[in-house]
């Protein structure tokens, strides 16, 4: 699970999902760094010279949006004329989501297809995504890479993307995440509906390389803390793990030694405070170890099966 970025104070630039704006975008939680993505303006209502001018910004700051003057950039950039951008506005001032209301999330570097009901992924999974694309490499020739409780198969994009020669499976048992997950794997891989190993194909039993996965992690009592864009937005189920939040990482890892094979490796995200418990939660005999990304606020589980 990735929560949203936290609203900071009207100075400070916001990021959305791994993208501050003002940064470099590839096409395909807060504070990211990177640099001009090359936003260019639609001819849908031109932007006033000065700010405090503009109806769009008043309005979307109104809304209570912090970072009206971005948002309203990328609003009018996605716009192809009035009527388009007074529907993306309307959407965003009744509280969707910008990623969802905009199609797309920037996500380590490049630009990954998101919707209405779906789980929007957050910059933490960059940790997720760079311990992925690392095993994978260090796995040999055409890797077998598979993502669990892929969502719009963020991790597994990247992965295709940056290993060449990888051969990736993503699934969920959303079939609306799936057929965002299938757009933003194109030709590079393969996305399938069901209920964690349920969705693969036998033949990857034993053979798999790198098995990742970003299960939902947050206790069922903290859920009504999150912010109201995802309890409004996203489904429960993609965040809500349980009474500890770690019910379906368990389960994951209860079956996992069926499908990764001698020598493969596992890569969970999880929260900093579950890291111990999600490591107890790997098969007896795994070489288990904890990662950490203070910038991102990110940690991960990685374990090796024995050979």
């Amino acid at each position: 699970m990735r929560r949203q970025p936290s609203r900071a104070a009207p100075r400070r630039r916001r990021t959305f999902g791994w993208w501050t704006p003002g940064a470099t975008v590839r096409t395909t939680d807060e504070d990211a760094g990177c640099d001009d993505p090359g936003v260019t303006h639609s001819p849908a209502a031109a932007r006033p010279a000065d700010p405090a001018d503009d109806p769009l910004v008043t309005r979307l700051r109104a809304a209570g949006c912090v970072f009206a003057e971005e948002e309203a950039a990328l609003l009018r950039a996605a716009a192809a004329d009035d009527a388009r951008l007074a529907d993306l506005t309307a959407r965003r001032v009744a509280g969707e989501p910008l990623e969802t209301v905009l199609g797309w999330v920037a996500f380590a570097g490049r630009r990954v297809a998101v919707g209405p009901g779906v789980f929007v992924p957050r910059r933490r999974t960059e940790l997720l995504a760079r311990t992925g694309v690392g095993l994978a490499r260090d796995a040999g020739a055409a890797p077998v890479v598979v993502e669990l409780c892929c969502g719009v198969a963020a991790v597994a994009t990247v992965v295709a993307q940056d290993v060449p020669g990888a051969r990736v499976l993503a699934a969920d048992l959303d079939p609306v995440a799936v057929r965002w997950a299938a757009t933003n794997l194109g030709a590079r891989g393969e996305a399938v509906a069901g209920d964690l190993y349920d969705a693969l194909p036998a033949r990857l039993r034993g053979h798999v390389d790198v098995l990742v996965a970003n299960a939902p992690y947050v206790p069922t009592h903290a859920v009504a803390t999150m912010p109201v864009e995802s309890r409004a937005h996203e489904p429960r189920a993609t965040v809500d793990g349980g009474a500890d939040g770690l019910d379906v990482q368990r389960r994951l890892l209860a079956g996992v030694a069926a499908w990764v094979r001698p020598g493969g490796h596992v890569a969970v995200e999880t929260g900093e405070r579950q890291a111990q418990a999600t490591a107890a939660a790997f098969p007896v005999g795994w070489a288990v170890h904890v990662l950490r990304d203070d910038d991102v606020d990110a940690t991960v589980v990685a374990g090796r099966r024995p050979t």
